[in-house]
């Protein structure tokens, strides 16, 4: 669906996009993720043709941005951050205009507006006036406007960018659902915990340069340098900590609370003598489990030292 080759974009001395390869299917949603001027919204924008590359090649269902601008841009629905709305326009007005400009005609405009209202949960205030929206409404119906032409590609530029909590919810679930529709889907965001939940591919851009291009699980399994363990016994804390600390797999021992917090040295996987260790000198576990790493710790991890 998406292919980019070597895809640069320079701005004077300052390279935003910096030889960007990636390749997505149908079905993928790609969390692009980075700081400000990290370089995301430059390759969105050259991937929806909106911006011309110094060189490189991107390809979208096999259209070249190049020679086939006009059917890329079909094929393409592009969200930025921060878009403007008409005064004077009711919600169902604002769609119907947008239709109107995707050259969709008679009854059938009406019937793909409702429908889009009612994908990203917006009925309700089909009649409202667009600029007396909150945020979030007001970027769910930015998404509607986005669907309008049924694109096969979505862009979606920090959709979640300054919303609540219940609002930024609303907005993940409505990617889950573009998703299993089959949708090409790329999102940027800030909320990086959040995109763990709802892209299968996750790619982290620094200074113009996409140094890290894998699945979510690939990336937690590549931030993290050593397992670490928590457990809790049934009683007498400090002599279970010994315990552990007698496994030749366990590199360090501390205690959180009621929890004992157990790191592996690198590299090592197999804890299973561990629980074997507890239970024969007669403990019981009420936890034993392995620390999750989130999306969040495993951009900070693998960002160290790529600030310039």
């Amino acid at each position: 669906m998406i292919e980019c080759r070597k895809l640069t974009k320079r701005y004077g001395d300052l390279i935003a996009a910096n030889e960007i390869d990636l390749e997505l299917a149908e079905g993928d949603v790609f969390g692009f993720i980075g700081p400000n001027g990290s370089g995301k919204t430059t390759t969105m924008r050259m991937i929806a043709t909106l911006l011309a590359p110094e060189y490189g090649e991107c390809y979208v269902c096999g259209k070249s941005i190049y020679t086939h601008p006009q059917e890329v841009r079909r094929l393409v629905g592009f969200m930025p951050d921060f878009f403007g709305v008409y005064d004077d326009m009711t919600v169902l007005e604002y769609l119907e205009f947008f239709a109107s400009a995707h050259r969709i005609r008679g009854p059938s405009r009406r019937a793909i507006c409702e429908e889009k209202l009612e994908l990203v949960d917006m009925t309700f205030k089909r009649d409202a006036m667009v600029n007396e929206l909150s945020r979030g409404q007001t970027q769910r119906i930015g998404l509607a406007r986005t669907l309008l032409h049924d694109p096969q590609v979505l862009l979606l530029d920090e959709p979640a960018s300054g919303l609540d909590p219940r609002a930024r919810i609303e907005i993940r679930n409505l990617l889950k659902r573009l998703g299993e529709m089959d949708k090409t889907v790329i999102v940027s965001s800030h909320i990086l915990p959040e995109l763990a939940d709802v892209c299968t591919r996750v790619g982290i851009i620094e200074a113009g340069v996409m140094f890290v291009d894998a699945y979510v699980d690939e990336v937690m399994r590549e931030a993290r340098k050593a397992v670490v363990l928590h457990i809790e016994v049934t009683a007498d804390q400090e002599r279970a900590v010994e315990v552990i600390r007698s496994d030749p797999a366990v590199s360090e021992v501390t205690t959180r609370k009621e929890t004992i917090i157990a790191t592996l040295h690198e590299g090592a996987g197999d804890y299973s003598t561990i629980p074997t260790r507890l239970t024969e000198a007669g403990f019981g576990l009420k936890l034993f489990r392995e620390e999750e790493v989130n999306l969040e710790t495993a951009f900070m991890e693998l960002t160290k030292g790529k600030q310039q």
